[in-house]
């Protein structure tokens, strides 16, 4: 099973083409500025069934692919690697990317779980986020971060301009609001919920997910 604090069907700015999104919960790091500290929390989110997840990305049209964001994904790599697999049963050319906030050279001397998983993977950003670092980067927050293709299937991505893919706003069935991507500028979430509450409105708690 899964701990999972939210997903999201559709979305053009956690990686290329559309892909859908899930955001696990819990985080062993407390990288300073982290616009998601709901998610570094162990405890809360949703246990999501490995099948229950697959079920639903297959049932997904128009996407290509999945990305795994948090929270930190490989500190659930065995579930995520069998969520993959059985994704990629009935959907051979599901790509998958994921968000580390650990290094793509640590995660190899790491145990098999997570070396299964980036075997399992097409593109990597790995690396904590650093305020200092604060860049308007293409799905990434700080210029530390690299984006590491691990397969060919996105590997152009390297030749195309490193600017941000911005942020996408959604209202939810209940009329609460929801973003996603990675902010081009520090601050972001602050000044969001200040100008929103300004307005009568309050970001959904649950909904802001990003690194």
């Amino acid at each position: 099973r899964l701990s999972v604090a939210r997903t999201l069907d559709r979305c053009t700015a956690l990686g290329p083409g559309s892909r859908a999104v899930i955001w696990v919960q819990g985080c062993p790091l407390r990288c300073p500025g982290c616009v998601a500290a709901e998610t570094l929390p162990f405890e809360g989110g949703t246990s999501r069934s490995v099948a229950e997840l697959a079920d639903w990305l297959c049932g997904l049209d128009g996407i290509e692919g999945v990305t795994f964001s948090g929270g930190e994904p490989f500190g659930q790599a065995r579930a995520l690697v069998e969520l993959l697999d059985a994704v990629r049963e009935r959907r051979a050319d599901f790509g998958a990317m994921a968000y580390s906030g650990f290094r793509h050279e640590a995660l190899r001397r790491g145990g098999p779980d997570r070396r299964a998983l980036l075997d399992r993977l097409d593109l990597l950003v790995d690396g904590p986020y650093l305020a200092a670092r604060h860049g308007s980067l293409r799905w990434r927050g700080s210029d530390n971060q690299r984006l590491i293709p691990l397969t060919d299937r996105y590997r152009q991505v390297l030749a195309e301009p490193d600017t941000t893919a911005g942020i996408e706003l959604s209202v939810e069935v209940d009329g609460s609001f929801s973003w996603a991507g990675v902010p081009p500028e520090p601050g972001f979430r602050e000044r969001l919920e200040e100008q929103l509450a300004a307005r009568g409105f309050v970001l959904h708690t649950e909904a802001r997910r990003e690194r």
